[in-house]
């Protein structure tokens, strides 16, 4: 039985759903990243960033080829790009919204006599 669409599109979120893995695809999205150049950019150890890239890798978000002796990932599918800048809309959105409702919610200053 074929896996229906909301199914694939819930498990490619949960392949996004972690904090390393949205930062490895945001510098990937840059350029082409070895693998000491992303250990450079996030704090992360060197063990917990191989298994992120494995994620990514089975999931076919990031590939990787060597070049001179590195290891080099690169985004495989370049609307990932498109993904993470459609998030930063959201995210933009909905901040502005709360500001607005903090905006409402906060006291208004008291008239002195």
């Amino acid at each position: 039985m074929a896996t229906p669409l909301y199914q694939a599109k819930a498990d490619f979120f949960r392949t996004l759903g972690h904090p390393a893995r949205i930062r490895i695809l945001e510098l990937l999205s840059e350029r082409d990243h070895a693998v000491h150049e992303l250990l450079e950019q996030i704090e992360i150890e060197p063990s917990n960033l191989s298994q992120q890239l494995a994620v990514l890798r089975r999931a076919g978000l990031v590939v990787q080829h060597r070049e001179s002796g590195a290891v080099v990932y690169s985004v495989a599918v370049p609307e990932v790009r498109d993904l993470l800048l459609a998030a930063r809309v959201i995210l933009r959105a909905l901040l502005a919204e709360q500001d607005e409702l903090k905006a409402a919610l906060s006291p208004s200053p008291r008239k002195r006599r």
